[in-house]
């Protein structure tokens, strides 16, 4: 009896470590995302007011100029690809104004999205589609690097990544949910039957007793 006692409680602390682990792992997701989208917001806002609040590295306080200098740039670096060369030319440099306000305003909402946890999947992919581009015009540095993995690495969290969040406070997560990557909590499943099984061996344990 005094063993079957020992197994449930042993049963029970392993299953309050599991679900402490969870719960810490999922504050790391959340903390992730937050810190996620205030890299976007800062990039976003710094492009409007300028690096330290300068106006002379503002995009909106010379439309234009800053970009159209970036993406010439561009064109000189050799491991910018033939087929985004042609995108800089034809595309990127023939609406450079259109692109020089819409880029920091994106950034600007995307980030706070991500923050609020608000359309949280459409908000990655959108992140994930301007890293490519920056990765493509030869922007390769620790800083677009650390955001590029990030963003896989919160798509791969599947549905954790929308705990304390906007769209699961308005039950809008499923609409924007991966199917692929739900998690399953297979550790729980198998400690609760490991639970059931002693609980239902305790009755023929004491039986067993009681005739000895």
């Amino acid at each position: 009896m005094m063993q079957n006692e020992v197994v449930v409680k042993d049963i029970f602390h392993t299953t309050n470590q599991t679900k402490l682990g969870k719960h810490v792992f999922q504050s790391l997701v959340v903390l992730m995302r937050i810190l996620f989208g205030f890299g976007w917001l800062l990039a976003g806002v710094t492009k409007i007011l300028g690096k330290g609040g300068s106006t002379g590295h503002s995009w909106f306080a010379q439309p234009g100029v800053f970009l159209s200098d970036y993406l010439v740039l561009a064109l000189d670096k050799p491991n910018v690809p033939d087929f985004y060369k042609f995108f800089i030319e034809e595309v990127a440099l023939k609406h450079v104004l259109i692109l020089n306000y819409s880029i920091p305003i994106v950034q600007i909402i995307v980030g706070l999205f991500l923050i609020a946890g608000f359309m949280i999947l459409p908000s990655i992919l959108t992140c994930l589609f301007m890293h490519i581009n920056f990765l493509l015009s030869g922007n390769i540095n620790v800083m677009s690097l650390t955001l590029y993995t990030s963003a896989f690495g919160l798509l791969l969290r599947g549905r954790q990544i929308y705990s304390l969040s906007l769209d699961q406070y308005f039950k809008i997560d499923h609409l924007f949910s991966l199917s692929i990557n739900r998690p399953r909590d297979y550790t729980s499943h198998s400690l609760k039957e490991i639970f059931q099984d002693s609980i239902n061996e305790i009755p023929s344990s004491a039986e067993k007793t009681q005739e000895s």
